[in-house]
């Protein structure tokens, strides 16, 4: 692997890690620029101008759907009254499989995520935060807690914060383990102590949220990447960047490969450079079959999109999308259908159950992977599979579970359909089409009397 040289001008997410991968906590965080963008903020802009910088700064949104958080930000201002209580939740649920960016943010530095969520706080003008952390998540929550109490006794969270008239408490909320709490209003629901179920919308959570009041939802990383922007400035941030979208991005890569982790680079690197050079390539008598690019509802690419730019555009053309930018290597060893049938059993577990299609549809597709996979599939069995998926596309569902659990599937099938006829067994279908013919047969001579 590179020798990766982390500095505050290149690594704004980053360059703070200690080498022993020990948290960096208050005392320490402070002295290397530390809570100084709140300062600069309180001193210097009020909630719109430090809006206006996110949105300038083109920051999008960091847990997949890669919303410019600025735009979101912005919508307080335009739809919200100032008498209204205002909550700012962190999703810190991160229960896309192979995904662990967040993770260590917030393992190793807590402060760095709650100065983000205090600079969000006053852009959106809330009095009240809530960070959802993954059940899972022991080691996180044991220092984010450490680090919200640090924050309270410096004064950097409470009332009247650094005597600026701005309060904002923080609430640590430990989620109960359900891969739906990542869509935002089921998130919202849970955290009320409802059922986790997506909500209708509109009304958007920034109209009515938590307990019917505004509401904004960020990613973990997103609100991470607010206090070097404030700091730094717009044309610093997006100058980090090789691609068309703005900054830095965790990126990692995991599967058969030689050094699996996640590292800080910028937008628009490949992913033939972080696989090559960061995760220093296949291991040995392994071979590149395939690879998802942001977690587990992603579509699958081939080796021929590995020189494939890594931000939301780019990957997106090649009929994918960047997700989580967490890749997963597939190595020649895997069979695909035993490898959606994997995922697919994931997703039909976590569905809330709340919409038909994917309630019914999702099991169904596990099914029939089952009889592939057991070389005891029907002739058809692939087009039922293609055919479920069309009523389980964006629009016929109720939320984007059911669309994120097809698109790996239907990459599967498209790339490697030949591994799905393997598993359709010719015997059954000889003996289901002689019955079919006796069947004819039978009806025709009852046609004839």
């Amino acid at each position: 692997m590179r020798n990766i040289i982390r500095t505050d001008e290149t690594h704004p997410l980053t360059w703070r890690l200690r080498k022993d991968q020990q948290p960096v906590w208050l005392k320490e965080y402070c002295n290397n620029n530390g809570y100084a963008s709140i300062k600069k903020t309180f001193n210097n802009l009020n909630s719109k101008e430090l809006t206006n910088i996110i949105i300038e700064s083109g920051l999008r949104g960091r847990g997949g759907a890669g919303f410019p958080t600025g735009i979101k930000w912005n919508s307080f201002h335009e739809n919200t009254s100032k008498d209204l209580t205002i909550y700012l939740i962190c999703n810190a649920d991160e229960m896309e499989p192979g995904t662990y960016k967040d993770k260590l943010l917030m393992e190793q530095l807590p402060h760095q995520l709650i100065e983000g969520m205090l600079l969000g706080a006053f852009a959106i003008n809330a009095c009240i935060g809530y960070i959802f952390l993954r059940g899972e998540y022991i080691q996180s929550g044991i220092n984010l807690q450490k680090a919200i109490c640090e924050a309270y006794n410096a004064g950097y969270l409470g009332k009247n914060i650094l005597h600026s008239g701005f309060s904002f408490d923080i609430f640590l909320h430990m989620g109960a383990g359900r891969y739906i709490c990542g869509e935002e209003t089921a998130l919202i629901n849970s955290l009320e102590g409802k059922r986790a179920n997506p909500r209708f919308k509109p009304p958007f959570p920034s109209v009515s949220g938590l307990w019917g009041k505004p509401t904004c939802v960020n990613n973990v990383e997103t609100l991470s990447n607010v206090p070097s922007i404030v700091h730094y400035g717009v044309s610093w941030y997006k100058n980090l960047s090789k691609g068309s979208d703005s900054g830095t991005k965790m990126m990692g890569f995991s599967g058969k490969v030689k050094n699996p982790g996640v590292w800080e680079v910028p937008f628009g690197i490949s992913a033939r450079e972080i696989l090559e050079e960061y995760a220093c390539g296949m291991k040995d008598n392994f071979k590149l079959k395939a690879w998802q690019p942001g977690g587990a509802g992603t579509a699958l690419l081939t080796p021929s999109h590995i020189d494939t730019p890594m931000d939301f555009t780019n990957v997106q053309k090649c009929g994918s999308r960047l997700g989580t930018a967490i890749s997963m290597a597939i190595d020649n060893t895997i069979d695909i259908v035993s490898l959606l049938l994997n995922i697919e059993e994931f997703f039909s577990r976590e569905s809330c159950g709340w919409c038909t299609p994917c309630r019914d549809g999702l099991p169904w597709i596990v099914n029939i992977l089952k009889d592939l996979k057991n070389k005891k599939g029907h002739e058809g069995d692939i087009e039922t599979l293609e055919n479920i998926c069309l009523d389980l596309n964006p629009g016929k569902t109720f939320c984007a579970h059911a669309p994120g659990a097809i698109s790996p599937l239907l990459s599967g099938i498209k790339y490697f359909r030949s591994e799905f006829e393997l598993g359709i067994s010719n015997k059954k279908y000889i003996f289901n089409h002689i019955k079919g013919i006796q069947s004819n047969l039978l009806n025709f001579k009852l046609f004839k009397k």
